[in-house]
C-alpha cells in the first residue's frame, strides 16, 4: 500500500462527500445544542452556553480489547456533548474494526454531523475499495459549515525509517452556534517519551490556531500532562478546562493526558468532570462552556 498525504486545505466537494451519510439524516434537535449547564435551554449571563467533549476511541475497542461500537456509541450517548472530538478513528482501516467507518457510523447513531480528518489514507486493499484511513473526527449536533484537514509535525508509524515531517491529520471545524461561528479543532499528539515532536506540535498548533478569530475549542489526546514543559506555550492563548481527574488509563487511571482547551478572551469554562468508562482505554473529558460575542 502507498500512503497519500492530503493537502491542509480540504476541497468543499472532497468534503461534502465525507460528510455525506450524516448529512442525510437530520441532526438531534437543535434546542439540546442550547442546553445551559443546569440542563436548561437558552443564554446565560449574556453568553451562549455549549457542552463539548474528547474522547480517545481506541478504534472502538474497550479497556478490555474487544471492539463493540454499541458500547462507544451508548458512552457517547451519555455525554449529552453539543461538540465531541474523537480521536483514534478507523475508517475501512483494518480487520481490528471490521473494516467499518467508525465516524460515519458514530455520526448515524447519534444523529450528529460529522467532519474526518485522516492522518494517514492508504491504497484501498482491493481495487474500487475505499482507502484505508486513520484519524480523527469532530461530531456535532450544529451544522458544519467549514471544515479543513491542516498538516502538523509528525513522526509517521507506516514508514519504516520515519523523520519529522509535515502530515495531516490536524482537523478544524466551524459551526454555529446561534449565529456564532465557532472553530473547533482536534489533535492527536506524538505518544513517544522523547517531547521533540510534540514541542514541534504544539508550535504548529498555535500558529494554525493564530489564524482564525472568535471562540475557539481545541479538543484532544495530547499524550502529555499538563504541566509538560512542552505544553507550556498553548497555555499563553489557551485555558485548560481542568476536570481535576486523570484519564488514562480508563481503569485506574494516573495521569491525564486528555484536554479540553479553550481561548481566553471569547470562552469560559463552567465546569469540567471525567466520567467513569471502560468502553475505551481512555476515559473522556466534558466542559460546559460559555461562549460570548464579543
Amino acid at each position: 500500500m502507498s500512503l497519500r498525504r492530503r493537502s491542509s486545505r480540504v476541497p468543499q466537494l472532497l468534503l461534502a462527500a465525507s460528510l455525506l451519510g450524516a448529512l442525510l439524516a437530520p441532526p438531534a434537535a437543535a434546542a439540546s445544542a442550547h442546553r445551559s449547564p443546569s440542563g436548561g435551554t437558552g443564554g446565560t449571563g449574556g453568553g451562549l452556553p455549549l457542552r463539548v467533549a474528547t474522547y480517545n476511541i481506541h478504534a472502538g475497542a474497550g479497556m478490555d480489547g474487544v471492539f463493540d461500537l454499541d458500547r462507544q456509541t451508548a458512552e457517547l450517548r451519555s455525554l449529552d456533548a453539543d461538540v465531541i472530538g474523537l480521536q483514534e478513528v478507523d475508517r475501512h482501516w483494518g480487520s481490528r474494526s471490521e473494516w467499518r467507518d467508525l465516524a460515519g457510523e458514530l455520526a448515524r447513531r447519534l444523529r450528529m454531523y460529522v467532519s474526518f480528518a485522516p492522518i494517514y489514507s492508504l491504497d484501498p486493499a482491493e481495487p474500487g475499495g475505499p482507502r484505508a484511513e486513520y484519524g480523527v473526527a469532530v461530531l456535532s449536533r450544529h451544522r458544519i459549515v467549514r471544515a479543513e484537514n491542516h498538516e502538523i509535525t509528525r513522526l509517521s508509524t507506516q514508514d519504516p525509517n520515519p523523520v519529522p515531517a509535515p502530515a495531516p491529520g490536524f482537523g478544524e471545524v466551524v459551526v454555529r452556534v446561534r449565529g456564532l461561528p465557532v472553530h473547533v479543532y482536534v489533535t492527536h499528539l506524538d505518544y513517544r517519551p522523547d517531547p521533540a515532536v510534540r514541542v514541534a506540535q504544539v508550535a504548529d498548533t498555535r500558529r494554525i490556531m493564530a489564524e482564525d478569530r472568535g471562540p475557539k475549542i481545541l479538543l484532544g489526546d495530547l499524550n502529555a500532562e499538563p504541566a509538560a514543559p512542552e505544553l507550556a506555550p498553548l497555555w499563553r492563548e489557551l485555558t485548560d478546562a481542568d476536570p481535576g481527574a486523570p484519564t488514562f488509563p480508563a481503569q485506574d487511571p494516573v495521569k491525564r493526558i486528555d484536554f479540553v482547551a479553550v481561548s481566553k478572551d471569547r470562552t469560559g469554562v463552567r465546569r469540567a468532570w471525567v466520567p467513569e468508562s471502560l468502553a475505551s482505554d481512555h476515559r473522556a473529558v466534558v466542559a460546559d462552556l460559555l461562549l460570548r460575542r464579543r
